[in-house]
């Protein structure tokens, strides 16, 4: 039997794809395995026992990935599960920015009790004009699984599609428009579009990448929108962009104290994942990669270990060990495993920086825990697990 934990309140559905082999329980002492959203990680004790940690969503950045790592805890997120809720949000950020929809709206309110509304709205509406946006150029920068239903859809509304991504996976590749041009240098994305839109993920060599040089080689009146982090955007360069009209629009799902009151910024309060669509579509992913790591070891989606995956369980015994990314070590582990007698039917190790796992299938017999110790006394191994 394994126990999970909820940290924050998961989709149903996601939780019925339990077996009778789990127990969601509220004690995190005795969990094997934690389930969360958005709940704080960083300060949080967790028992030495825990194996595992599934962020239902894509951005990890209340998981303490360094430490866990060091302690053999994996953490998994879901990415592309929200895919298409965001999707659809940044289309309405487009239309919300082209369209002056917003300005009309609070009009109509403002106006509502006028007797005379009908007659106002035709002398009026030519205050909130806006520009189509078929025919307009748009850079997709990040082409991931956002990135690309962003491309696509973009095609579709009959803009001139820019994508760039230098580490474009071959699956995102397959997926894309052939009409989406793919370029080679961002600096021709900024030159070239009307619109640019960011699917990256957070990272050092990221932050802040939309800084007052980007915006400098920007077109005068682009619109920018940003609905993956909101330390990729430097604020204070898109608010003196805004002021000089060299930016025309600021579209973010993420506001601030900073940002939010700026002319002719839109915020919108970290909408993008939040459809009962997307928590069922994460709650799921996330269920499965636990119930697949807990019960054969296979890593999938895992953003602090390399992913791993063996298949069922099979054989007499399927041993797991999680061990810093040094040499000799899979020479170390078999050695002692062939000194036991054990014969090896299926074996894979991958790494991932200065992290790797392995995986071993016995054949004949499972391993004595003299055997299990002496391969946690090698120098460099956090974890051995035997299934």
């Amino acid at each position: 039997m394994y126990t999970v934990k909820c940290l924050n309140p998961i989709a149903s559905k996601g939780l019925d794809l339990f077996t009778e082999d789990f127990k969601v329980i509220d004690d995190l002492d005795k969990a094997d395995a934690v389930l969360v959203r958005s709940a704080a990680m960083h300060d949080l004790e967790v028992p030495e026992s825990l194996l595992a940690v599934a962020r239902a969503g894509a951005g990890v950045n209340n998981i303490p990935l360094d430490e866990y790592a060091k302690k053999g805890i994996v953490a998994f997120n879901t990415p592309g599960a929200n895919a298409n809720g965001v999707k659809e949000l940044v289309v309405a950020g487009l239309l919300l920015a082209s369209r002056d929809i917003i300005g009309g709206y609070n009009w109509v309110k403002e106006n509502a009790s006028e007797e005379n509304l009908a007659k106002l709205v035709e002398k009026q509406k030519k205050q909130y004009a806006g520009n189509e946006l078929k025919g307009k150029s748009i850079g997709v920068i990040g082409l991931g699984a956002i990135g690309v239903l962003v491309a696509n859809i973009c095609n579709r509304l009959g803009m001139k599609v820019y994508g760039y991504d230098p580490y474009v996976s071959v699956r995102s590749a397959w997926s894309l428009s052939r009409m989406v041009k793919h370029i080679a240098s961002i600096d021709e994305l900024f030159e070239t579009c009307d619109y640019i839109t960011i699917h990256v993920p957070y990272m050092d060599s990221t932050k802040g990448m939309i800084n007052k040089e980007a915006i400098d080689k920007m077109k005068d009146g682009v619109t920018l929108l940003n609905f993956a982090r909101g330390e990729l955007v430097d604020n204070q360069a898109v608010i003196e962009g805004l002021a000089s009209g060299k930016v025309k629009h600021y579209v973010t799902d993420f506001p601030s104290a900073e940002i939010a009151g700026v002319d002719k910024v839109i915020t919108i309060p970290h909408l993008g994942a939040s459809t009962e669509e997307s928590e069922e579509n994460c709650a799921e992913m996330a269920v499965d990669q636990l119930m697949n790591y807990l019960e054969n070891g296979n890593i999938v989606n895992s953003v602090n270990y390399p992913n791993c995956d063996l298949g069922e369980a099979s054989g007499a015994a399927r041993i797991t060990v999680h061990h810093k990314n040094l040499p000799n070590m899979i020479g170390q582990l078999t050695a002692i495993l062939a000194a036991d007698g054990h014969n090896i039917s299926n074996m894979l190790n991958k790494s991932k920086g200065e992290w790797a796992y392995s995986m071993f299938d016995m054949e004949k017999k499972a391993p004595t825990e003299e055997t299990i110790k002496k391969m946690e006394q090698i120098d460099g191994v956090v974890r051995v697990r035997v299934l």
